[in-house]
C-alpha cells in the first residue's frame, strides 16, 4: 500500500514543480520581458505613447493572482486598468514555429511565450 501512496505523492509532487516551472518562466516574461515576446492590440496603442510604459509596469508589479485568475497556477492572465481603461494580459505557449502550441510549457526550448495585452473589449 505504501508504494501507490509514494508513486501519487511523486506524480502531485512533479506535476506541482512543472506547474511552479511554468509560473517562473511566465513570471520572468511579465516582470522582465524574459524568454518570450509582447504584442500589444492595437487598442492599447490607441491610448497613447504614454499609456505603454505604465501599462507595462502595471502588468510587471501584477501580484493579484487567485482561483478565478489564476486555476492553474501558471500565473498567465491577468486584468488591470488604465486611465479608466480595463485591460487584459494574457501568456500563450506555441511551439518554435509559431504554428502550433508548445508540446511542454515547462520548457523554454520548446515553447515560445507571446504576452499579450489588450483592451478588456477586444478579448
Amino acid at each position: 500500500m505504501s508504494g501507490r501512496n509514494d508513486d501519487a505523492r511523486g506524480k502531485h509532487t512533479a506535476a506541482a514543480n512543472r506547474v511552479a516551472q511554468i509560473a517562473s518562466l511566465n513570471d520572468a516574461l511579465r516582470r522582465h520581458r524574459i524568454g518570450g515576446r509582447l504584442a500589444v492590440t492595437a487598442g492599447v496603442i490607441a491610448l497613447g505613447d504614454h499609456a505603454l510604459p505604465a501599462i507595462l509596469q502595471q502588468v510587471a508589479a501584477y501580484d493579484a493572482f487567485d482561483e478565478s485568475n489564476d486555476p492553474y497556477g501558471e500565473h498567465d492572465f491577468g486584468s488591470l486598468h488604465h486611465a479608466g481603461a480595463r485591460l487584459f494580459w494574457k501568456i500563450d505557449y506555441y511551439d518554435p514555429s509559431m504554428r502550433a502550441g508548445s508540446s511542454d510549457p515547462a520548457n523554454s526550448v520548446v515553447t515560445i511565450r507571446v504576452l499579450t495585452i489588450m483592451l478588456a473589449e477586444e478579448y
